[in-house]
């Protein structure tokens, strides 16, 4: 097999005409470089350099093999360069998965801001389920999911949790309601009403239930939508209340009110999974920080909300 190296030299004497001056050049001695053209000509099989007085001229094999030498050094330099775009993260592939109300709020606007500082980073963007994505991450076969996590559920094998956000509720009311005039309401001003369910048990659910027994009480569902814009359907046909997080009122129904909640205020964490103990590669690590970047105004408090 040739050797990529000995061809560089090859290439160093056809260039310079002599081993003295490509020896000189290269900072090897003449008999080091006369030592690599020999054991290069025993690997090619034939000769490839042949005396002209005090230097050398490359035979047909010598130059046949000078201009894939040019060649290969031309694909080493690109490949050098590519490989240093890819560490300072201005280059390569990001694989993400997130969940469908972080979607348009937080992973839209930062990727639109990776894509403008470095739009050589590609990333591919999928829907997921939370642990379908954790396993995804885990075997490779995702860089970052997005979840909602309890804080003390952060303890998974070979997973790291980056912190993006806070996701608080509010409380979605029909209008006209007798609690609509106030601009804050309590935990338990809820506790009689009777109330739709926004989200499947699971982590989405469980900040809502923690709240409401830290207040007192446990919420009337008399309906099951599974989804926030349904939700808020039934709750401005009048059949309940509800409990959205701040992300899932993006595209907010015409006749309901919101209002802020308080003592205590239910929040669901949102974080970014991503795999250790592996270092985090800089464009991983530039797409995690616009994402803890990204505006959080998926609620617009202006003069609608209040009703």
């Amino acid at each position: 097999m040739l050797d990529v190296r000995r061809m560089q030299v090859l290439r160093a004497v056809v260039t310079s005409g002599s081993v003295t001056a490509a020896a000189r050049n290269l900072g090897y001695t003449p008999s080091a470089v006369s030592q690599q053209m020999a054991v290069l000509e025993k690997e090619a099989g034939i000769g490839l350099l042949e005396r002209t007085g005090r230097g050398v001229r490359p035979t047909e094999a010598g130059r046949l093999l000078t201009e894939y030498a040019a060649v290969i050094g031309r694909h080493v330099a690109e490949a050098e360069t590519a490989l240093a775009e890819l560490r300072a993260g201005r280059t390569g592939r990001v694989v993400v998965r997130y969940f469908a109300t972080a979607g348009a709020a937080m992973v839209a606007p930062a990727v639109a801001a990776l894509r403008r500082e470095q739009p050589g980073v590609q990333v591919d963007l999928k829907l997921g389920d939370g642990e379908d994505s954790l396993r995804e991450v885990k075997e490779r076969q995702a860089d970052v999911a997005l979840l909602v996590r309890p804080r003390n559920g952060l303890s998974v094998d070979g997973i790291r949790f980056v912190h993006l956000a806070d996701d608080r509720y509010l409380a979605v009311l029909p209008r006209g309601h007798r609690l609509a005039a106030k601009q804050e309401l309590d935990l338990t001003d809820l506790a009689d009403e009777p109330w739709v369910g926004s989200d499947q048990p699971g982590p989405c659910l469980d900040p809502v239930l923690d709240a409401c027994a830290s207040a007192g009480f446990s919420p009337d569902f008399v309906v099951e939508s599974g989804d926030y814009a349904t939700a808020q359907g039934f709750v401005a046909a009048g059949l309940g209340v509800s409990l959205i997080p701040e992300l899932g009122l993006g595209n907010r129904h015409p006749h309901v009110v919101v209002r802020e909640i308080r003592n205590p205020e239910p929040v669901r964490v949102i974080y970014a999974a991503v795999r250790e103990p592996l270092p985090v590669r800089p464009a991983v690590r530039r797409l995690l920080d616009a994402l803890r970047s990204a505006p959080f105004d998926a609620w617009d408090a202006g003069p609608e909300s209040q009703g």
